[in-house]
């Protein structure tokens, strides 16, 4: 992309069989404490598409920033602290994970990147992005929320942005 200029808005929906697919591809058993890398990420897709929260955000969660009902995120792409509301699901899926260290999933990154990008060719999916649930996560949350709390969910500082989240 040319500098200053943004890129094109994805509009790829992520349906429920491509998460499937990738559950599985990732080797982890639902509803089940995750034994390795592989089945964390597995947890943190599901909670990204609960949540609309973003690889990095993810990544770097730590425990006391876990709450019962929301995700207090202190630094965040734009610069903005926000909370983030977790569904039933999403806190379910939080609590299946060890509170064994600092950090909420145990992955970097670049780590994250690289098993999702293996467990995408081993699902036979074509062109998903981990951000891609960011997406998905939108366009799902658009449905039970009103604009503004979306923005505020998101992170997203105008509706501008917003509007390329969500179809």
């Amino acid at each position: 992309a040319e500098p200053g200029r943004v890129p094109a808005a994805r509009a790829r929906r992520v349906p429920d069989d491509e998460l499937e697919r990738m559950r599985l591809a990732l080797g982890w058993v639902s509803d089940v404490p995750p034994e390795n890398a592989s089945q964390r990420i597995a947890l943190m897709m599901l909670v990204a598409v609960e949540t609309a929260m973003r690889s990095g955000e993810l990544c770097s969660l730590t425990w006391d920033q876990v709450h019962a009902k929301y995700v207090r995120l202190d630094q965040t792409k734009n610069g903005d602290a926000r909370d983030v509301p977790l569904s039933r699901r999403a806190a379910a899926l939080l609590a299946l994970l060890p509170r064994n260290g600092e950090s909420v999933f145990g992955v970097s990154d670049a780590l994250r990147d690289a098993l999702w990008r293996k467990a995408r060719k081993r699902a036979e999916i074509v062109g998903l992005t981990f951000h891609d649930l960011r997406h998905e996560a939108t366009t799902r949350l658009a449905r039970k929320l009103d604009v503004l709390d979306l923005s505020r969910m998101t992170g997203h500082r105008d509706l501008k942005s917003l509007r390329r989240y969500y179809n």
